[in-house]
């Protein structure tokens, strides 16, 4: 308590986590066993729960506790951006979009629905792939943004590879709900791939 969080190690924050979860156990085995299977503490809290009850040590109960602590991190990070212009919080994007989607095992393509001032109105999925791939349909999102009465979108999606390098087809696919949304006057700010070594922006790669 004096020192801080600062002090600890990534183990022995977990540690304190899992203490939480199943009291009246030493669970520093346990919190480095799971650094171990999953590598950094946001692998841990990404893991799917049918992967972390498979961990020595801990319950499927414990897991789904242990889920309820990456859900709560992923609200507070989309509160931040809520009610402010989005494109002035930028970091705090990327932050809940690699809380949320550099784990997935799958491809996931969210989209952020942005009012006239930039400000945020919804964040949504809108397709779940494979480990490779995941189908896009731009008039599902064009459609979609003429609902909300959106002005502006900014689109996500994941490389579940680790690397966020956008492929051909992630370009093309983008040009494409660009000119959609051009249509009914509807801006696309940017496309950002989110992949557990970084991320990428298309704008700022020159590819949209």
């Amino acid at each position: 308590m004096n020192a801080g969080p600062q002090s600890l190690q990534d183990y022995e924050l977990l540690e304190l986590v899992l203490f939480s979860i199943i009291p009246r156990k030493d669970v520093k085995p346990l919190a480095k066993r799971l650094l171990g299977t999953f590598g950094t503490l946001l692998g841990v809290m990404s893991a799917p729960v049918d992967q972390l009850k498979h961990v020595e040590g801990l319950s499927g109960s414990s897991a789904v506790q242990l889920k309820a602590f990456h859900a709560l991190t992923q609200r507070m990070l989309v509160e931040e951006i809520k009610q402010k212009q989005v494109l002035n919080s930028w970091q705090k994007l990327l932050d809940y979009c690699r809380v949320s989607m550099a784990h997935e095992t799958r491809e996931q393509f969210h989209v952020f629905y942005l009012d006239r001032k930039n400000q945020l109105i919804a964040n949504e999925p809108q397709q779940t792939g494979t480990v490779d791939h995941v189908q896009v349909y731009p008039r599902e999102v064009v459609k979609r943004a003429l609902e909300l009465s959106a002005s502006a979108l900014i689109l996500v999606h994941n490389h579940p590879s680790g690397d966020p390098t956008p492929s051909q087809a992630d370009v093309e696919m983008t040009k494409e709900l660009v000119a959609a949304a051009k249509t009914l006057e509807v801006t696309v700010h940017d496309h950002i791939i989110i992949g557990r070594d970084g991320h990428a922006s298309l704008r700022a790669m020159g590819l949209m």
